[in-house]
C-alpha cells in the first residue's frame, strides 16, 4: 500500500492531466497489494516490468483537447470527480476484457460485500461476455433472483427500462441493488431469442457458502455455493458431520457456484487431496507464474468415490475444483458444460478506497487443461427438462446417486 498511498498524495497537488498519467503508471505498471478475491488469485511473483508492451509515457494531448471541448460545449452537470472516474474505467475498458475492471469506493465496497455473499438486492451473480453483455453467472440459492424464474446464461438487457449497453457488470450490479422492500425491473434475454421482464423485490441476503445432508444408501452430500473466507471452515465442519454419520461416498455439488477465493478453493480440494498435492497453476504465455498446492490437513474424504455437479452458472473457483478432483482422483462430472472463465484477476486497491481488478493470468488444472471460454464437459450430461425445473425434480442429482451405486 505505500506505493499505492505515496501517488495518491501527490496526485492531489497534481493538474488533473499529471494525475491521470500517475494513476495509468499506477494501475498498469504496479504490482500493489494482492488480495485473493472474487474469482482472484493470489500472485506471488511482483511484475517489477510493464506487462503489457505499452510506453513508459503517453501524449495526453489529444485526451486534453477531447477534455477542454467537453468542459466547454457540454449541457449538463459534470464534476472533476465524474471526469477523472470516467477515465479510470475507460482505462480499464480499453483491454476489452470483460473480467478487468476499475472500481470507485463505493463500487469496491458492493464487491466486497458481493464476495462474503452479505447483499442487498436480487441474488444475482453477474459478469460480462466476450460480447460486452450483462451475463447471470448464476442466481443465489433461495434468493429473489431464484425465486423470480432468473437463470444462469440470461442475458440482463435492460434494469428499470435503462438499457444495460455499455454498462460494466459492477454498473449493473449497483443500479439493480437497492434498499430491502423496494422493487426492480429486469429485462432479460434467454437462448438468444425470448425477451422476457421480471420485476423482483430486493432482499438483504446472506447466503452461507456450505450446507451439506446425508443422501440414501451412505451418500454424504455436500453443496458450495460461492468461494468465500469461511468456505475452508464450514467445509472441514460438513465432512467430518457427514463421516460421522457414516458417509462412504460423496456428491460435491458446485452448481451455480460463480466463483471466488481461489485459496478457499484449494482449501475444499484438501478435503480429498493430500497434502502439496498440485490444484491450479497459473500462467502468461508459457510461464508459470504461480502453483497453488494443499497446504495441509489429513484429506478426509480422499477414499471416497465421488460425483461432482456443474452446470453453466458453475465458473471459475468452482471449474478448479472440479478439474483438479477430476484429473487427481478421478472424480466423475456430471450435469451440464460449465461457464468456462480459465483466467485470474488481480485486485490492486488505492489509497482512497479504489481499486482495479485486471486479468493477469491464465488457470490449467494439474493436467494442463485451460477451459476459458470453453468450459468443463461432464463425463455423464443430464440436462433438466422445463418440467424438471418447475417441480424441482433433481436428475442431476438423481443420476449422480445413480451412479454412486
Amino acid at each position: 500500500m505505500r506505493k499505492a498511498e505515496t501517488v495518491r498524495r501527490w496526485g492531489r497537488s497534481l493538474p488533473w492531466r499529471q494525475l491521470l498519467l500517475v494513476w495509468v503508471a499506477l494501475g498498469l505498471f504496479s504490482a500493489g497489494v494482492l488480495v485473493g478475491r472474487g474469482q482472484i488469485g493470489s500472485v506471488r511473483t511482483l511484475f517489477t516490468q510493464p506487462r503489457t508492451g505499452l510506453p513508459t509515457s503517453i501524449d495526453y494531448a489529444e485526451i486534453d483537447e477531447v477534455y477542454k471541448s467537453l468542459r466547454d460545449n457540454y449541457d449538463g452537470k459534470l464534476t472533476e470527480e465524474q471526469v477523472l472516474n470516467g477515465l479510470k474505467h475507460g482505462l480499464a475498458q480499453s483491454t476489452k476484457d470483460p473480467y478487468t475492471e476499475f472500481f470507485t469506493a463505493d463500487e469496491a465496497e458492493e464487491f466486497s460485500n458481493d464476495l462474503q455473499g452479505t447483499i442487498s438486492g436480487v441474488g444475482a451473480r453477474l459478469e460480462l461476455d466476450k460480447d460486452g453483455n450483462v451475463v447471470v453467472v448464476a442466481p443465489l440459492d433461495g434468493s429473489p433472483a431464484e425465486t423470480a424464474g432468473v437463470r444462469a446464461k440470461d442475458v440482463i438487457i435492460a434494469v428499470d427500462d435503462t438499457s444495460t449497453a455499455g454498462m460494466t457488470a459492477t454498473e449493473a450490479v449497483l443500479k439493480i441493488r437497492g434498499q430491502k422492500g423496494t422493487k426492480v425491473k429486469l429485462t432479460i434475454v434467454r437462448d438468444q431469442k425470448t425477451q422476457l421482464d421480471f420485476t423482483i423485490t430486493r432482499e438483504t441476503i446472506h447466503v452461507p457458502s456450505v450446507e451439506s445432508k446425508m443422501l440414501e444408501n451412505g451418500t454424504g452430500y455436500i453443496r458450495v455455493s460461492q468461494f468465500s473466507d469461511d468456505t475452508d471452515e464450514l467445509a472441514q465442519a460438513a465432512a467430518q458431520k457427514l463421516l460421522q454419520a457414516g458417509a462412504k461416498k460423496v456428491v460435491l455439488d458446485l452448481r451455480d457456484n460463480p466463483g471466488g477465493e481461489i485459496d478457499s478453493a484449494v482449501g475444499l480440494s484438501g478435503l480429498w487431496l493430500t497434502q502439496n498435492t498440485v490444484v491450479v497453476e497459473q500462467k502468461r504465455g508459457s510461464l508459470v507464474t504461480d502453483t497453488s498446492r494443499v497446504r495441509g490437513g489429513v484429506a478426509p474424504l480422499r477414499d471416497m468415490k465421488t460425483v461432482v455437479l456443474i452446470n453453466g452458472g458453475s465458473a471459475s473457483a468452482s471449474e478448479i475444483v472440479a478439474l483438479a478432483l477430476k484429473d487427481q482422483i478421478g472424480a466423475r462430472i456430471v450435469g451440464e458444460k460449465s461457464y468456462g472463465k480459465g483466467v485470474v484477476q488481480q485486485l490492486l486497491p488505492f489509497s482512497d478506497g479504489s481499486s482495479l481488478k485486471v486479468t493477469v493470468a491464465k488457470w490449467y488444472s494439474p493436467k494442463g487443461t485451460n477451459i476459458d471460454q470453453k468450459g468443463i464437459a461432464p463425463d455423464q450430461v443430464i440436462v433438466p427438462s422445463e418440467d424438471d425445473l418447475k417441480n424441482k425434480n433433481d436428475v442431476q442429482l438423481q443420476a449422480a446417486e445413480a451412479w454412486l451405486r
